[in-house]
């Protein structure tokens, strides 16, 4: 799928040396056809990071995604330079009168906090309410998926022992239905979280369908209003060295934690990670453009 991005974003070069049509914006002007409008409201430290993983990730189907980035406007975190900020991403504000075909909220290093402790939490709720009339279906990431089933639905996250971290099998349980369409009956996903929502909080919500979930990692995907929202509680975008990334800093500050389960071969750090699960992913985001955006959305938003 061409993506439509600025001509100059430095996730472009990267796409383009693993050749993922990325479409700069003059070329885009010149098709004849309306393009996706997808939100993706980056709240990883990381941004830069974030935006190749996603990027790549919405890159596997014919259609055209014209992609806007937006980060908070009530914190502004350490992680990215200011100037990648001011150049290629707007606020709630700059796009509060605007419809989008698709929005997906990310994770966000906050999940040991109060939702209501969030420096950004009245913004968040702010744009998930805005969600509900603005956007024809919202991907919620993590402890995005998290924060939006407490937002919408009132369940709480709970904390758990140890950090869920590492490379999990899942399973799939409504098999009928389109997003979950090409899966194996067994796939993996890559969790890395300190906290989970449980299946027996979603399953009082009739609104609320579970898709698929893991005897270790719990449940995974949570569907609601025949996808006008979904709620994808581990990091499918993650590539093949951010849990590697991760472990190593939390090692380099002193912060005791587990080697990620099913990562390195032989548990080994020197070992390069096996990439288990990029191909469900991919099919994932494919699923949601596909069935739940472009099939859905009107062609005047």
């Amino acid at each position: 799928m061409p993506i439509k991005v600025q001509n100059n974003l430095p996730a472009k070069k990267i796409l383009e040396d693993e050749n993922i049509f990325i479409m700069d914006e003059h070329r885009a002007l010149h098709q004849d056809i309306r393009p996706l409008l997808i939100a993706i409201l980056n709240l990883m430290p990381n941004k830069e990071d974030t935006e190749v993983q996603l990027l790549r990730s919405l890159s596997n189907t014919p259609l055209q995604v014209d992609i806007t980035f937006l980060t908070t406007g009530t914190y502004v975190g350490k992680n990215t330079p200011t100037s990648h900020l001011d150049k290629f991403y707007l606020t709630y504000n700059d796009v509060c009168n605007r419809k989008f075909d698709g929005l997906i909220i990310t994770g966000a290093p906050v999940e040991l906090m109060e939702f209501e402790e969030v420096a950004y939490w009245e913004e968040l709720k702010n744009i998930m309410e805005w969600s509900k009339t603005h956007v024809t279906s919202t991907l919620h990431l993590c402890w995005g998926a998290q924060a939006g089933l407490y937002y919408h639905y009132g369940i709480q996250k709970r904390r758990l022992e140890k950090k869920m971290f590492g490379i999990f099998e899942h399973r799939v349980l409504k098999r009928r239905t389109p997003f979950v369409r090409g899966f194996d009956d067994i796939f993996y996903a890559p969790h890395s979280r300190h906290t989970t929502v449980l299946k027996e909080d979603i399953l009082k919500h009739e609104e609320l369908t579970i898709l698929a979930e893991s005897d270790e990692a719990g449940v995974f995907i949570v569907m609601a209003q025949d996808g006008k929202q979904f709620f994808i509680m581990g990091h499918p975008e993650y590539d093949r060295v951010s849990l590697d990334q991760e472990y190593k800093r939390d090692i380099s500050k002193g912060i005791a934690i587990d080697l990620p389960v099913n990562y390195y071969p032989a548990d080994s750090t020197e070992n390069r990670p096996n990439l288990t699960w990029r191909a469900h992913a991919n099919a994932m985001y494919t699923n949601w453009l596909n069935y739940y955006v472009y099939q859905v959305t009107p062609y005047i938003l």
